[in-house]
């Protein structure tokens, strides 16, 4: 059976109940311009907004503003208890933490993890059973025969989960310019204040990330559950918590609000400085993707991705019984991050270290044609960019005809077609609808409506790599691999990881006026089959570069500690820097 899509253009209707009325707004904490202790200041507690007489619809006590979206009042809300531990007769299924949710299956992993976050380096470490400092978050499993790796002090910040939601969040607007304000909505269990700190990602000096601003102390709340329809989870009815007026002095950029409790828990929450003029080079961090990816919440009951859902036994389902809409509504799972985020962190670092001219955006902002491509003389896509809308596509295909070059550091992009639609409320680009495979009519794959990736990319996916293979280098004498050291069919170690894309024969190719594949890699399959990964570059007619490096592990080798390699640095730099050229 194919799947089923609606026409081109056409969002997808919601099926997730509106949220709450709006209640008076009370004034929100401005932030700080400059860093402060989060107990430099302090805030007075909201006061109770009127409702109706509406058991379901009364904000939860202390709270300081809306619902996400500003939506209207449900008929029949539906909402989902959290999750409890039965201690009566049936006993419940046991609550499944996250390194045990299958978020971790092969599936939906990411052999490189998030990466190194600044944030969680000062005093919260600990010594491991050789003798080194291990920080607080890492929990290696033991060596055969060896004693488990001591578990964290207490004294240091805990990670929040999905079961208990010791604080959790989500910001209720995309990308935003400076001057704009950016909205928190935020959880609170048991409900306590908290602060929030800003940072900025970025090289600085090798810190990895910047400390811009605390909000003042905050009261917390502990929100409504969230609201379920057909494996759909959202989070559009809780209280806004916190606006942030960003100013106008920021730099543009990514960003991540670090959550913190009194009692000392922790969570993140990821967001996007934008702006309008003129770079070298426009970041597109691949938000839609995260989305799909995002299980919360990952409590063996209730959260769904376009990857998995659970049983009311508590058991992880599979993608054919996934949902097929998902709502940027809510929080990322886990620790507040998303899954391979730290693929596109690893290039702002190492971007930001040489000194590229880079303006930022999200991949909503693609779609929702915020993207001017005249602007720039390249697109980068720097991580996983798995799902993508018709206008994506199209707002792309017009960068290259127009002469902007498109550079593509991962494997596995615009794999997935998907369309973005309203929040209940009205709120545009708050919903992503992808049917994949599942009911009748059109399939969801770009390939499969006869418009694959190739067509773009100059090559497409082909599998998964279950092991890090090497890269072995093609075509030695071209410029991309210029003073990179590397010769004809030498192998770069662990390249060719996670996913792999290849050139199909039988599958058009761009039009184009000069096309080079840089590597031909073999690697073996879950099944032991013999299969190969390939790089591509070439000129589209307009004189834009396409590159697809065909691999997760590009990006990492940029600037992730133990990933790094001088060669992948040097050939990057020779695309970005042929690419960012001034006449």
């Amino acid at each position: 059976m194919r799947a089923q899509q609606q026409p081109a253009g056409q969002p997808p209707k919601s099926t997730i109940p509106p949220a709450h009325p709006t209640p008076p707004t009370q004034p929100t904490a401005a932030a700080q311009p400059t860093a402060a202790p989060a107990t430099a200041t302090t805030t007075k507690p909201a006061t109770t907004a009127k409702l109706p007489s509406d058991a379901t619809a009364k904000p939860p006590p202390g709270t300081t503003g809306k619902p996400a979206n500003g939506a209207t009042t449900p008929t029949t809300p539906t909402t989902t208890a959290a999750p409890t531990t039965s201690t009566t007769g049936d006993a419940a299924p046991p609550l499944i933490r996250r390194w045990e949710s299958g978020a971790l299956a092969h599936a939906v992993s990411d052999p490189f993890g998030q990466g190194p976050l600044p944030w969680l380096r000062g005093s919260e470490h600990y010594f491991d059973d050789t003798g080194q400092v291990v920080p607080w978050y890492v929990d290696h499993a033991p060596a055969p025969g060896a004693r488990r790796v001591p578990a964290p002090r207490p004294s240091g910040p805990r990670m929040a989960d999905d079961v208990h939601r010791q604080i959790k969040g989500f910001t209720a607007t995309g990308a935003v310019a400076p001057g704009e304000a950016i909205d928190f909505h935020i959880t609170v269990d048991p409900p306590q204040q908290f602060s929030v700190d800003i940072y900025r990602i970025g090289h600085y000096q090798g810190d990895g990330a910047a400390h811009i601003t605390t909000s003042p102390r905050l009261s917390g709340i502990k929100q409504q559950p969230p609201l379920t329809a057909d494996r759909s989870v959202s989070c559009h009815h809780w209280w806004l918590s916190w606006r942030l007026q960003v100013p106008s002095y920021w730099n543009v950029g990514a960003y991540v609000a670090v959550l913190t409790t009194v009692d000392g828990f922790r969570s993140h929450v990821p967001f996007t400085v934008r702006d309008e003029r003129r770079a070298d080079l426009l970041l597109l961090l691949p938000d839609v993707t995260w989305q799909a990816y995002n299980l919360f919440p990952e409590d063996g009951r209730t959260g769904a991705s376009l990857y998995h859902a659970w049983d009311e036994q508590g058991r992880l389902l599979g993608e054919r019984e996934a949902a097929t809409t998902v709502s940027f509504d809510r929080p990322y799972a886990g620790a507040g991050l998303p899954l391979h985020v730290g693929h596109a962190y690893d290039f702002i670092r190492w971007a930001e270290r040489y000194g590229y001219d880079l303006a930022y955006a999200d991949t909503r902002d693609l779609h929702a044609g915020r993207v001017d491509p005249t602007r720039y003389r390249g697109l980068v896509f720097p991580g996983h960019d798995e799902y993508w809308s018709v206008p994506m596509r199209r707002t792309t295909e017009r960068a290259r005809e127009h002469g902007t070059s498109l550079v593509f550091l991962s494997a596995n992009s615009m794999y997935w077609q998907v369309e973005l639609g309203p929040s209940p409320s009205g709120v545009p680009d708050r919903l992503m609808r992808c049917r994949k495979r599942r009911g009748p009519g059109r399939p969801a794959l770009w390939r499969e409506i006869d418009r694959p990736e190739q067509e773009l990319m100059g090559i497409q996916y082909a599998g998964r790599v279950p092991e890090p293979s090497p890269l072995v280098v093609r075509n030695a004498d071209h410029w991309l691999w210029e003073a990179t050291g590397a010769h004809e069919g030498e192998g770069i170690e662990g390249l060719v990881a996670g996913e792999a894309d290849r050139y199909f024969p039988r599958t058009p190719l761009p039009e184009h006026e000069g096309r080079v594949l840089l590597a031909h890699s073999p690697y073996e399959d879950a099944e032991g089959a013999r299969r190969h990964q390939e790089t591509s570059l070439y000129r589209a007619p307009s004189g834009a570069l396409v590159f697809a490096s065909g691999t997760f592990a590009w990006s990492p080798a940029l600037d992730r500690p133990g990933h790094v390699d001088p060669r992948v640095q040097r050939a990057t730099a020779n695309l970005l820097d042929r690419i960012c050229k001034h006449d």
